[in-house]
């Protein structure tokens, strides 16, 4: 978001984020494999924004189960394996909210986390979730982790008219706040994208078994009087700017061996 103010996204921003997910002119497609797609754009060494797409075809899961994964923040612990820390900050209408995220990077690079005001909408058979940093003052940068900037980041459902059926598409516009190295680059698109996108589809898979057993009827992103976060007003966010935030060189550290996930 461009503004100097915090802002609600509106129905023009979620159609223009819709526009950009489903554009390919201008990205460069660096996986194509097992029905995932990976582009990238301005993913270079050295460079400080880095701009990825993926996209998965989902055979097996509806477009209502992704979106009910992608919402549902309890869930998130047990699937995302790459979290280190995540909770809801606050509500500020009926579709957006604030709320902190911290992840595992590779090693021996630092972990990152963020603070984003994240908004959500219906349109018709598809579904947006998208995101973009913001400051609050009870939330100031961690010692331990980089504070990175989410540009615009999200997710696309696109229904796709049999039940089990859909398209996700993820589109991250970030600024880590540091100069990584040409093999984080590579691993990024290569295998880290792809890997999330396997994740959460096999994470939607065991969704409605896991959702039976815990609070089965508790989905404030889709009956938001269920919620039970605070109201926030916007005057306590500002817009999070990078260039106020620390800026580490990372571009010279070596891979180190991981155990990978099995699944």
């Amino acid at each position: 978001m461009s503004g100097q103010t915090v802002t609600i996204p509106d129905d023009r921003a979620f159609a223009s984020f819709k526009v950009e997910c489903l554009c390919e002119e201008g990205w460069s497609m660096s996986h194509n494999k097992g029905g995932i797609t990976v582009w990238t754009q301005g993913l270079e060494e050295g460079k400080p924004i880095h701009k990825m797409k993926c996209r998965m075809v989902c055979k097996d899961v509806s477009a209502e189960t992704m979106y009910d994964v992608l919402h549902d923040i309890e869930y998130r612990k047990k699937w995302d394996t790459n979290v280190i820390e995540t909770f809801d900050i606050g509500k500020l209408t009926v579709n957006a909210d604030v709320g902190y995220y911290s992840w595992k990077c590779p090693s021996p690079l630092r972990n990152r986390d963020v603070i984003t005001l994240r908004s959500w909408l219906a349109m018709g058979k598809d579904y947006i979730i998208m995101n973009y940093s913001v400051k609050h003052a009870k939330y100031p940068p961690k010692k331990d982790k980089v504070r990175a900037v989410s540009i615009q980041t999200g997710y696309m459902i696109q229904g796709q008219g049999p039940t089990n059926y859909c398209i996700l598409t993820y589109m991250a516009h970030v600024d880590p706040r540091g100069s990584l190295p040409k093999w984080v680059v590579n691993k990024s698109s290569h295998f880290l994208a792809p890997h999330a996108m396997k994740k959460i589809n096999k994470a939607c898979l065991k969704y409605p078994e896991w959702k039976q057993r815990h609070n089965p009827g508790f989905k404030p992103w889709l009956y938001p009087e269920q919620t039970t976060l605070p109201s926030i007003p916007l005057s306590e966010l500002s817009i999070q700017h990078a260039e106020s935030l620390e800026n580490i060189d990372e571009s010279s550290l070596a891979e180190t061996q991981e155990r990978e996930d099995s699944d």
